[in-house]
């Protein structure tokens, strides 16, 4: 009753995405999880489904992906909120990428529209009014993390899967001994996001934190995500701190307030000073925000690859060990394409997309 299919180590959303996908290919599956199902950098995530245009092989994966997540608009516990994405842009330099941006989503399919300054308050009215435009993607979406992967594990459950409650304590030829002595046998995928490199050392990650905040109920005041159009600078920057506008509507009528990235973040613990910087970034667009109250202030850690994009494939010079981690920001949109790709692989199947970009054998060592 030990030898498994598949063993897949975390039950966040990537790997809970793989869990529920190799039980619909009619795999038996373990899934080694101790904490809470969806708890660290999912349940800390804003839940924004967006395709990230800024490199070809990100853009690729999280277009795969984001057709993916058709298939969950009508479950209610996902909170799917297709409130699409405006990006804004608050001078003539960000206004100048937009035709460029603009080119690389319609010549991939993805619906969107410039809007000129008038557009953009038609479309967002409480916005500070010396912005210069913007660029609209209406079918983007937001969902709710957590309840995600809980609906995937569940799935994976109801198809046979085995859930244990402990920790993975070592990766050993043919399977993983985990925290009681006990062992499971089969391939290995590994999909613990920051604490990768315990068990997969040779795969580096960095922890990169960031900050949220929620407001009280107040209403539809927000239209649609709202991100700055230098976001990405942010995004992909090295910089050690740094934060960008970004404001997303919930169903429940609160206010999702980011975003901020730190490098070598000692610990989960509130800074207030960063979250002050990340305020003021979003007051400069939003200036009524300084009336609201927040609800909550917390933090995640993003795991984030030595090259900013996922490993995900087959571990070099280790037998039937797999991995998928790494996704930095974009965990949320790409876990269903991650999960396709990383499991068509282990079938030995054509991918739908190239999976070369994201071969964990380019940084192993």
């Amino acid at each position: 009753m030990s030898t498994y299919d598949l063993i897949v180590i975390g039950a966040g959303i990537v790997g809970a995405a793989c869990a529920e996908q190799a039980t619909a290919e009619g795999l038996k599956v373990a899934i080694v999880e101790p904490a809470t199902v969806g708890g660290g950098a999912t349940a800390a995530a804003m839940g924004h489904l967006v395709a990230m245009d800024d490199d070809p092989a990100e853009f690729a994966l999280s277009r795969y992906s984001l057709g993916l997540w058709e298939a969950f608009a009508e479950l209610p516990a996902a909170e799917f909120s297709r409130c699409g994405t405006l990006w804004v842009a608050s001078n003539d330099d960000e206004l100048a990428r937009i035709p460029d941006k603009l080119a690389r989503l319609t010549d991939a399919g993805v619906v969107a529209e410039a809007v000129d300054a008038a557009g953009l308050y038609e479309l967002e009215p409480m916005l500070a009014a010396d912005l210069r435009g913007g660029l609209l993607i209406p079918r983007e979406a937001v969902v709710y993390p957590p309840a995600v992967a809980r609906h995937l594990v569940d799935l994976a459950l109801e198809r046979g899967a085995t859930l244990h409650r402990q920790y993975a304590f070592r990766l050993q030829p043919g399977g993983v001994v985990l925290q009681d002595g006990g062992k499971l046998h089969g391939p290995v995928l590994v999909a613990t996001g920051c604490a990768l490199p315990r068990l997969l050392p040779r795969l580096p990650i960095r922890a990169r934190k960031g900050h949220l905040v929620i407001t009280e109920r107040y209403g539809q005041r927000v239209n649609h995500q709202l991100l700055e159009l230098g976001y990405a600078d942010s995004a992909h920057g090295a910089d050690a701190a740094s934060v960008a506008f970004n404001v997303q509507p919930r169903p429940t009528g609160q206010i999702l307030i980011g975003s901020s990235r730190e490098y070598d973040a000692a610990d989960a613990d509130v800074s207030m000073d960063m979250v002050r910087m990340m305020l003021q970034r979003s007051f400069r667009f939003l200036p009524w925000l300084r009336e609201l109250d927040a609800l909550r202030v917390w933090t995640g850690f993003r795991p984030v690859s030595t090259d900013g994009l996922p490993y995900l494939g087959r571990v070099p010079g280790m037998a039937d060990t797999w991995v998928a981690a790494g996704h930095e920001g974009l965990g949320v949109t790409t876990s269903l394409g991650s999960a396709r790709l990383l499991i068509d692989q282990l079938l030995g199947r054509p991918t739908a997309i190239d999976a070369a970009p994201y071969d964990p054998a380019r940084v192993a060592s």
